[in-house]
């Protein structure tokens, strides 16, 4: 966990309240409460920008699909490169899921 993150229990609330969330119709109540429309939908922007740079997609291809400005590619692109890899274990497990 990111070192600014890690002692703030307020963040590790919202991670646990994410981590009790049992299915996508909780996850929707939930994200939905919380999250105003524009706060989602940045986020869900920002994880199919994400899967687009994972899958070697150009700049280009990724603005005209998802809207988002080069900056926010270029963002993502280096939590991409250089974060946690946070997204390539998510993208595993959806890979893993549509498998089974």
């Amino acid at each position: 966990m990111n070192n600014k993150l890690a002692n703030d229990s307020n963040i590790k609330f919202l991670y646990k309240a994410i981590l009790s969330l049992e299915s996508e119709e909780e996850c929707s109540n939930f994200f939905e409460d919380l999250c105003t429309v524009q706060e989602l939908k940045t986020l869900a922007q920002r994880l199919v920008v994400a899967k687009m740079l994972s899958e070697k997609s150009v700049y280009t291809d990724i603005v005209n699909e998802t809207g988002a400005s080069t900056a926010t590619i270029s963002r993502v692109n280096r939590s991409l490169q250089y974060g946690c890899d946070g997204y390539d274990v998510i993208f595993e497990r959806i890979k893993e899921a549509e498998n089974e």
